[in-house]
């Protein structure tokens, strides 16, 4: 595989994390790009002692400035983005007539405007390059989830955006895929868990009962689909949204 620079937004921990390492294993610097730059940091340290090569970024990308700025940072200090791999997110979880407009406006803004802008930033290098890899984290909630309005319109938009992309950029050798997660085991779902107040081991036991494959995702899981994506071999496939969710999503 040609080695090339990646750039893995949200990669301080979680599935983030896990892909920025497996795009190092496969051979690429990676850019790991967080809100929380120190721990963002551990993961960039944790690259290195594996003999990879990573630089860590601290950025907020739903802002416009800061998004562009980051992109540039990484062309200088590890070479011209090739990968892409949009992963920023948060939660706001509440029903409908519970939800401010001000947990609305977060979440869009960084799952959607982040990925957006960030695309953006990197489609030039991509361009010119005449070869790119944008994957887009998506979810099984796209279809939606009760108590995730906003969460649920931001990952179906990724969808589309992931769409889209594939038809502006492909004539330049550039492809854009969406990987959409069902339940994985991260600190978000963990923090999921004591927002409904249930233990943990339950609320996993819970999700894996319910999940054909009979266990719930790890981290590794979803890596494993944004790498595919990413690699030489997926240059045909473009525009595509693959379900790791340990059974059929309709």
């Amino acid at each position: 595989m040609t080695a090339r620079t990646a750039i893995v937004t949200g990669a301080a921990r979680g599935i983030g994390a896990a892909t920025a390492r497996r795009l190092a294993a496969d051979g690429h610097a990676v850019a790991v790009l967080d809100l929380l730059e120190d721990q963002a940091q551990a993961t960039a340290e944790a690259i290195a002692s594996e003999g990879g090569r990573a630089l860590a970024v601290g950025v907020d990308v739903a802002d416009e400035a800061a998004a562009a700025a980051a992109v540039d940072r990484v062309a200088a200090e590890l070479g011209a983005p090739a990968i892409l791999v949009n992963n920023a997110g948060i939660l706001r979880d509440n029903l409908l007539f519970k939800m401010s407009a001000q947990d609305w406006d977060a979440v869009l803004g960084v799952h959607l405007r982040g990925a957006f802008l960030m695309s953006r930033a990197v489609q030039s290098h991509m361009v010119e390059a005449r070869w790119g890899r944008i994957v887009n984290l998506s979810s099984t909630s796209a279809l939606g989830n009760r108590g995730q309005a906003n969460y649920a319109a931001a990952k179906a938009g990724m969808q589309g955006l992931t769409k889209t992309l594939a038809f502006e950029l492909g004539k330049f050798g550039v492809t854009a895929n969406a990987v959409a997660p069902g339940f994985i085991e991260t600190e978000m779902t963990r923090a999921t868990a004591e927002r409904i107040g249930v233990s943990f081991e339950d609320f996993l036991a819970g999700a894996a009962a319910e999940t054909p494959v009979g266990r719930v995702g790890q981290p590794e899981d979803i890596a494993a689909a944004v790498a595919f994506f990413c690699s030489e071999e997926a240059g045909f496939v473009s525009g595509q949204v693959l379900y790791v969710a340990g059974g059929p999503k309709a």
